[in-house]
Formats: structure tokens, sequence, C-alpha cells
């Protein structure tokens, strides 16, 4: 299965939301692809400092990450697609209608989106190590949140029986 993450500039939450699924994948042996992209993103930027520092804490080495505009991903080779915010999805659907049904927040995938009420997750960029961490911790949950979800359990099962 291949999932793609999305955010703004893939250098904050995506690259850390890549770097922790890829680790999850890699403890639980799971067969996943993980991918990440930005909307504005710049071709080869590397992840935030903080970013980086905050992922180490996780024991997720994201250092050599490289930023992928969306433009320039492999966006319509995945089963999912999973955005930091709403402004995200929405601008995912409007630029690849076709993947509309493959679309959702991290948060609304995970189902902790509080009923809609709390669908992003925000942006750490340009704030300090304490912000990062907030961010990563609240990707960690929702991550092992959609993990321990059946419906994405059963998703890679159908996956690779097909």
């Amino acid at each position: 299965m291949k999932v793609m993450f999305v955010c703004t500039g893939n250098i904050c939450r995506s690259a850390m939301a890549e770097g922790i699924l890829k680790k999850i994948a890699i403890d639980k042996k799971l067969d996943l692809e993980v991918y990440s992209s930005g909307i504005y993103a710049e071709d080869g930027d590397n992840a935030t400092y903080n970013a980086i520092y905050v992922a180490r804490n996780y024991d997720i080495d994201i250092s050599s990450h490289r930023a992928t505009n969306i433009r320039n991903s492999k966006i319509d080779k995945m089963d999912i697609i999973l955005c930091a915010t709403k402004s995200h999805k929405d601008a995912v659907i409007y630029m690849y209608p076709n993947l509309e049904g493959k679309v959702y927040t991290i948060k609304e995938y995970a189902e902790l989106d509080n009923n809609g009420k709390d669908i992003d997750i925000r942006d750490p960029w340009g704030y300090d190590v304490e912000i990062y961490n907030n961010c990563i911790l609240e990707i960690e949950r929702c991550i092992e949140e959609m993990i321990n979800k059946e419906k994405f359990l059963l998703y890679i099962f159908l996956f690779l029986i097909y």
C-alpha cells in the first residue's frame, strides 16, 4: 500500500509524518510505501532544523529528507493521501479531482477530528522546538490511532491479496 502525507512546504509536518509512519511500518513489519509532498514545496529543500531535532527524540532520522512539490510527486499512484489541514485536502482534490475518494486530513482518517471541529494539524514552521514537539506528538497520536483502526489494517490486507 502507498501512503502520501501532504502539507504546505514538505519540510515540517508531512516530513515528520512520513518519518513516523516509515518507522512504524518497519517496526510492525507493515507492507507500506510512505511518501510526502507539499502544495507549495520547493523541490530539494531540507526539513527544518526543529523538525529534524524533534524527530530524533523519536529515534527517527529525517536529516536526509528533501522536499517534493506535489506536482512532481507520484500522488496519482497513492492508495491513501493524508493532508495536514482541510485546506491542503481541498487543494489536492482541486488539483487532482480523480483522487477525491483517497484524500483525507490526517485527523479525519484517524477519526480524531472531533466531528470536523478540530481537523487541522497546525503548522509549526517559524516557531520554537516546543511547538514542533507538540506538532509531532499530535501527528504520532494520529498515526498510532490510524494504525490501530481496523479499516487501515483491512485496507493493507486487501491491498496485499489483490
